[in-house]
């Protein structure tokens, strides 16, 4: 059986859900971007797109935890 995907995080700064994704990916936690091809054609600076961050239901947990950290050392 597959595993499902779950959304994590949602953005609407293409380079913010980038690093986001590149944290996890830091971490051995693959992710993945839904709506970035609607980023990528209209570029960087449009709004109301929204980018939504998923990784496998097995890790959100963990993914969440590694995000809520990092973002917490940046303040």
């Amino acid at each position: 059986m597959e595993e499902k995907l779950v959304t994590i995080a949602k953005f609407t700064d293409y380079i913010e859900a980038e690093l986001a994704k590149q944290t996890l990916e830091d971490f051995g936690i693959k992710s993945m971007l839904t709506g970035q091809n609607a980023a990528n054609v209209y570029g960087f600076v449009v709004a109301g797109i929204d980018l939504d961050l998923q990784v496998f239901e097995s890790q959100a947990q963990q993914a969440r935890e590694i995000l809520e950290s990092n973002e917490k050392q940046e303040q």
